[in-house]
């Protein structure tokens, strides 16, 4: 259906409005489950199709890959082939990423710059504060998070010193500037500095700003309300000439905070652009009456900048059930077993389920009783192998063995194991590196750098490169496989393990995964070997299974995605942007949602926020649970019921577990009901 007069048909009058309004700023307040991934795409189309504006001047933003994903292959289906040429649907941090790369010489970075994900942000830091990684963890995430916030809130390392609240900020402070100074040295940039390098870059250099307005000229930014300081700079400067612009926000579901999400921006956008058309997308597409005349009744004790309230035709809908336990153990023993009865009685599939709730921890009891009852489950926001730290150090050397020029792999394992090269000494090898235009690698043996650093630290960085060069004639010369796991046995990588593991069964494991790396690496050779490919020389063949193991990391996230048939658990928070037909939100208790972190902080709002996520995540049913105690600590501890039930509509809530409140006729039918249910299970 390419038509898009067709597709504007389909859609309800105020998104036709949000569609068709073109003429200048225009906020869209989309409620959960309004389609607004539906006004964003069909709005792109209708620039292109019906304004005659070319893709190649309409950029559109998100937060994660995968709704970026998922909005360009919408876009796709209504802009096929060359109409859709050169339009730009990524995150905000691609974004930042392309334009520092088209900006390279005014921002005085060189071509091949590396990006220092988080991980290697805090091997930097701990090096710059020369702290141990396992004792002081708190202090380096204590001031990687800080430093983070600066730039969130584009405040440069010079200025910082003067937002310091405390002496810990102070230290942070100084900190900072060294660790900026670090990565230009080494020609990197952190994930910060993706949107606050091109933010200051706008500030500093009108003419650059200038060049890119001419190359944007109409902007869409979705989920608007979880943009921080500086991506609302960004946005803010590259529209505030034309105002042609769309941005899709819902105050109440701004849950980032922590993370410098600021949903005051939706308030900055009318100061800035007083011509703002304000659209509210009400109508919802997903739950019942009841699940919305609830969410509805719960967020309006938030205060609101543009009221809003979300309507169904889907139906009045069954009841809101609160099931109050004894027990933690009862309250995920009720769950598993409920799911388990439910799915029979209902016709349902095991991915027709979602189990949400505030902590990771109060999952692990929960999957017991579901491994117990044999029931399929998938926990989203486990690690990825990829991402544990043995893994990145093997990756890296691996990396650096086929291509001697990847800096940020250098920079990774120089000292992994330690070799006694700190900060400064790389600090000055990246200078002399970049004055000479070499790599890091290829500087470590040369004779000039004898004249930038002293004897001892151009011998320890020698024989890192001489060690290096040898497994990789080894590699060229016969068994590449061999060659790398004589490097790891030679290095002594395990011992490193041992010194820096908080237990010997942890070491022990982590080497065991850089050995399924070797081992996947050995049957991926072999798969080319199969394969024929005869011409290629064994280092090609080890250089083609790296790659094929980093695209699988890649492939590994996506299949995170997946869509299979099992009962999905996971946070609050990680169910953003998720629905499903049943939905079981657990913990409903003060000092859990809401946390005890935003009673004693006075953060509130943002915790009934999160409730609402959770209560509109449901289509047909939603079941909430609480416990009247729970250990904490190893201590039994006596549980109060969260203020947030309080303020849902009673009439629209059945209890069970309570006498006060519940009805004894439909706790006799709940009984009779549960008998049924096993006997037709074991039947």
């Amino acid at each position: 259906m390419n038509d898009i007069r067709d597709r504007l048909a389909k859609l309800n009058p105020r998104q036709q409005e949000a569609v068709k309004y073109i003429d200048g700023p225009c906020l869209v307040l989309a409620g959960a489950g309004s389609g607004k991934t539906s006004v964003i795409t069909t709005k792109i189309a209708y620039l292109v199709r019906e304004c005659g504006m070319s893709a190649r001047r309409i950029a559109a933003v998100t937060f994660t890959n995968k709704a970026a994903r998922e909005m360009k292959e919408r876009v796709s289906q209504l802009l096929p082939g060359r109409e859709g040429h050169g339009l730009t649907v990524s995150t905000f941090h691609t974004l930042g990423l392309n334009i520092i790369r088209a900006e390279l010489k005014t921002l005085g970075l060189r071509p091949g710059f590396s990006l220092f994900d988080p991980e290697d942000a805090k091997v930097l830091l701990r090096d710059l504060m020369n702290k141990d990684a396992q004792v002081d963890a708190d202090q380096i995430n204590q001031v990687q998070s800080t430093i983070s916030s600066w730039k969130n809130d584009l405040i440069l390392p010079g200025h910082a010193l003067s937002h310091a609240a405390n002496e810990d900020e102070a230290y942070a402070a100084r900190l900072y500037e060294h660790y900026v100074r670090h990565l230009k040295a080494y020609n990197a940039v952190d994930f910060d500095d993706l949107i606050m390098l091109p933010a200051t870059l706008f500030e500093r250099h009108p003419e650059v700003l200038a060049k890119w307005r001419k190359r944007i000229h109409y902007m869409l930014v979705d989920e608007y309300q979880d943009t921080n300081s500086s991506q609302y700079q960004l946005v803010r400067m590259l529209m505030a000439e034309r105002q042609t612009f769309t941005v899709v926000g819902d105050d109440d579901q701004s849950i980032y905070a922590w993370r410098g999400a600021r949903p005051e921006n939706l308030v900055q956008l009318g100061e800035d652009f007083p011509r703002l058309n304000v659209i509210k997308l009400e109508q919802n597409y997903r739950s019942t009456a009841v699940i919305l005349r609830a969410a509805n009744t719960l967020i309006a004790n938030n205060p609101h900048v543009y009221e809003k309230t979300l309507w169904s035709d889907k139906g009045l809908g069954e009841s809101i059930r609160v099931v109050v336990n004894r027990n933690e153990e009862a309250e995920a023993e009720r769950v598993a077993s409920e799911i388990l009865t439910r799915r029979i009685k209902e016709s349902a599939k095991w991915k027709d389920f979602a189990v949400l709730y505030r902590g990771n921890f109060q999952a692990r009891l929960l999957e017991l009783k579901l491994q117990h009852y044999q029931v399929p489950y998938k926990l989203s926001g486990g690690t990825s192998f990829f991402s544990r730290n043995e893994i990145k150090d093997a990756m890296a050397y691996l990396r650096l063995l086929i291509n001697p020029a990847d800096d940020n792999a250098f920079l990774r394992i120089v000292n992994v194991p330690r070799r006694e090269i700190g900060p400064t000494t790389l600090e000055k090898l990246a200078n002399y590196a970049s004055e000479r235009r070499i790599s890091l690698f290829s500087a470590c043996s040369e004779l000039g750098l004898a004249q930038v650093l002293n004897e001892r630290a151009v011998d320890r960085l020698g024989r890192f490169n001489h060690f290096l060069e040898g497994i990789r004639r080894r590699m060229d010369q016969g068994d590449a496989i061999a060659a790398i796991r004589a490097m790891f046995g030679e290095m002594d990588y395990e011992s490193w393990l041992y010194q820096n593991a908080s237990a010997p069964i942890i070491a022990e494991k982590r080497m065991a995964n850089v050995h399924i790396l070797i081992d996947q690496l050995e049957k991926s050779m072999h798969r080319d070997e199969e394969e024929g490919d005869e011409g290629s020389e064994e280092t090609d063949d080890v250089e083609a299974a790296i790659s094929r193991l980093v695209l699988r990391d890649i492939l590994d996230q996506q299949a995170q995605e997946d869509d299979t048939d099992k009962v999905q658990l996971l946070t609050l928070h990680a169910s953003k942007g998720l629905e499903f037909p049943h939905v079981y939100v657990m913990g409903l208790e003060e000092e859990l949602l809401p946390h005890r972190n935003s009673i004693e902080s006075g953060t509130i709002e943002e915790e009934r926020r999160l409730a609402y996520v959770g209560i509109t995540r449901a289509r047909q049913t939603l079941t909430l649970t609480l416990a009247r105690q729970r250990k904490t600590y190893g201590e039994m501890m006596e549980c109060a019921p969260s203020r947030f039930l309080d303020e849902l509509p009673p009439e629209d809530l059945e209890w069970e577990g309570r006498a006060d409140k519940e009805d004894p006729d439909k706790k006799r039918e709940r009984g009779q009901s549960a008998i049924n249910g096993l006997r037709s299970l074991l039947g």
